[in-house]
């Protein structure tokens, strides 16, 4: 499928934070059945988690088609890199290049290096991430980095990986 034409990308506002959430919870059920049963709960992230998540410093961005938005990523600057946080597109709108300009727009806010987490069981998001410039990090090291820039259980750890940038292999 090709890209979207008409995608505006802008900061969220408070006003965007229940269609966010709607978002992620959306795009979420992609993992229903795929990550460990013990980490899916309904709704994937409470309205109250993503508001908590938000007050901790995640800045959401949103990508817009006309007035709807479509995808939302957070970024969040944690000691001395930037971390890539709850990145969701609409089901119906994957595969036209939202993701990816999301992404794109978020690296252009920072100098830092780029770390993202996500399942390990979320091969799509794997490789969409090594497609967009990023590699996974070996299991000592992904353990050592969740410790270190995320506030997740040790069960999330487990089931986790990590991927860079290229910014992170210059600072190594």
């Amino acid at each position: 499928m090709g890209a979207i034409t008409g995608l505006d990308i802008r900061p969220a506002t408070g006003a965007d934070t229940r269609t966010i959430h709607e978002i992620i919870n959306d795009a979420a059920q992609a993992y229903k059945g795929v990550i460990p049963a013990d980490r899916w709960h309904e709704p994937y992230m409470s309205l109250p988690e993503l508001q908590s998540e938000i007050g901790k410093g995640v800045r959401f961005h949103c990508c817009l088609q006309g007035e709807r938005i479509v995808g939302a990523m957070g970024i969040q600057e944690v000691k001395d890199v930037t971390l890539i946080r709850h990145a969701y597109v609409r089901t119906a709108a994957r595969r036209h290049g939202i993701g990816q300009a999301l992404l794109e727009h978020l690296n252009r806010l920072t100098t830092r290096p780029v770390l993202i987490g996500t399942w390990k069981a979320a091969t799509w998001a794997i490789r969409f991430y090594e497609k967009n410039g990023f590699r996974l990090v070996a299991d000592e090291e992904k353990n050592h980095l969740l410790r270190i820039y995320w506030t997740i259980p040790d069960r999330q750890v487990e089931e986790s990986v990590v991927l860079v940038d290229s910014k992170w292999r210059r600072s190594t």
